[in-house]
């Protein structure tokens, strides 16, 4: 087998980034422990430069991760240099990955810069981080559209002055899977000190070609690839991880390259970003859609029974996902349920597995069949506690098509009940209104969505609410048999959220 691809995660970092997939501090502490269970080989922490969140985000993966090496975004510039070193300086294997954009149009219109001056500062703050940290990253931004001598003056001089990666990134996906691979090409035989570093690429998905231009560039002799989980990130997005250690693992006889990454932590790392960000995964999504092992035709089923590899290249065992259907209800033990729980592929410690247990049994009690699919949603639901300032107790709805919706919520707010009244266009907005009173903080309500969790009227409801709090979009999560108890619990949880980090558990403006 030939070399093998590093895997640079950036799901922290670049996939944050996207429209509404915002992460508080507990939930990205639970992705860097899930992707360091995936044995990607970098995870990008973030941007400690970009706020105080960030920064600290950063320091704390950087402090608990011991088997990847972590690092942080930094552009070319003094402070941003200073600000990543001082979040990254305890990790085991930390790394600065600085970057500037090398592309006429970017130098010209967001920089306002020469190439003199590109390359004098790209050299200086190389050198900068070098004196932090052995293991330097440099991004020559929107390579793909620079110029070809250009880019190869800025690489030479940045490996020159201490650069262990050199990444050549497609920023906004319009490389094609033939000129990226050349672009690639062009760097290893026109660089001449290339062989003292490492080649990266980074690609977008605004023409769909993502994945397949990074696996071009593989073939053309890139040693890491940095890439998302479910291929979320900014605009279009990022290729997928999932995507791209799928093809090194099921094609080996075309790429023969290996990664080190547990293809069997492939699905439970999609269904914990999808169950964090409230961002779900299209249903024929590559890999870990949830019809990508699905067969409805007659002829796939026939086919599929005789033997599975006519119509499946890849097992469902082999990411992660449990073929078989074991029947959960309200009889099966605690034994019986850590077991799937290991099958499903979830490693929880006593107190997350007792809360789950508990959860299970009280949806055991609605349902009659408890699939996977709810257990899963069970444990995304109570793997990631957010302190609760309010809790819900009960609540009360009158409503019809010749009434005015009205609901009475009643929550408990540490020793306190505390209940309010209102009416609204609906039951779930007269709920909601009567939660605006309660808390007395003021933001928006940005997203609702709903969707069912499995199928049949037991199904479970899961309701994804975003509030809005000045610029910050805060994600809530809320399931239930009852679609206005889901949605209740998702405001809650939103809104829990807020005065967590805003550092305040009282009422009004924070």
């Amino acid at each position: 087998m030939g070399r093998e691809i590093k895997i640079f995660d950036t799901t922290l970092r670049d996939g944050e980034q996207s429209p509404g997939c915002s992460m508080n501090l507990e939930e990205k502490l639970e992705v860097a422990k899930q992707l360091e269970k995936l044995k990607v080989d970098v995870i990008e922490a973030g941007f400690a430069i970009a706020s105080p969140g960030d920064f600290t985000s950063v320091k704390r993966i950087a402090e608990i991760i011991k088997d990847c090496t972590v690092a942080s975004l930094a552009r070319a510039l003094p402070k941003d240099i200073d600000q990543a070193w001082e979040a990254v300086r305890y990790a085991k294997q930390p790394r600065i990955h600085t970057f500037i954009a090398t592309s006429d149009i970017h130098m010209e219109y967001k920089l306002k810069m020469t190439k003199e001056q590109v390359l004098e500062q790209a050299v200086a703050m190389v050198k900068r981080a070098k004196k932090y940290c052995s293991d330097v990253e440099f991004s020559a931004e929107d390579a793909s559209r620079s110029n070809p001598t250009f880019l190869y003056q800025v690489l030479q001089a940045v490996i020159d002055a201490g650069a262990t990666v050199i990444n050549i990134p497609d920023t906004v996906g319009y490389a094609t899977p033939s000129e990226y691979a050349r672009l690639i090409r062009g760097v290893r035989e026109n660089v001449s000190n290339i062989d003292k570093t490492q080649i990266s690429v980074h690609c977008h998905d605004d023409l769909g070609l993502a994945v397949a231009n990074t696996l071009a560039a593989i073939e053309a002799g890139a040693i890491q690839v940095e890439c998302t989980i479910n291929g979320i990130g900014e605009r279009a997005g990022n290729a997928a991880l999932e995507e791209i250690v799928m093809n090194l693992h099921t094609r080996k006889d075309i790429y023969q390259k290996e990664c080190r990454v547990d293809t069997k932590q492939l699905y439970p790392s999609s269904r914990l970003i999808s169950a964090i960000t409230g961002v779900q995964v299209q249903p024929n999504k590559a890999i870990v859609g949830s019809n990508a092992f699905a067969h409805e035709s007659g002829i796939h089923q026939h086919g599929v029974l005789a033997n599975k590899s006519t119509y499946e290249i890849m097992t469902p065992e082999s990411i992660g996902l449990a073929q078989n259907k074991m029947v959960l209800g309200k009889h099966s033990g605690r034994h019986a349920f850590e077991d799937r729980l290991q099958y499903l592929g979830y490693s929880l410690d006593k107190e997350q597995l007792d809360g789950i247990f508990e959860e299970f049994k009280k949806l055991a009690d609605k349902k009659k069949v408890v699939t996977d699919r709810d257990v899963e949603a069970l444990i995304h639901q109570k793997r990631i506690r957010t302190p609760q300032v309010y809790r819900l107790e009960r609540f009360v709805i009158n409503s019809g098509n010749t009434i005015t919706s009205t609901a009475a919520v009643q929550v408990r707010k540490q020793e306190e009940i505390i209940e309010e009244v209102a009416t609204g266009d609906g039951p779930i907005d007269a709920a909601f209104n009567a939660l605006d009173k309660l808390v007395g903080i003021t933001f928006t309500l940005d997203d609702y969505s709903l969707q069912s969790v499995t199928e049949g009227k037991d199904a479970l409801g899961e309701v994804i609410v975003k509030l809005k709090k000045g610029e910050n979009i805060y994600t809530g999560r809320g399931l239930s048999t009852d679609v206005i108890e889901a949605s209740v619990k998702a405001y809650i949880n939103a809104i829990n959220k807020i005065l967590n980090e805003s550092g305040t558990d009282e009422g009004g403006e924070s």
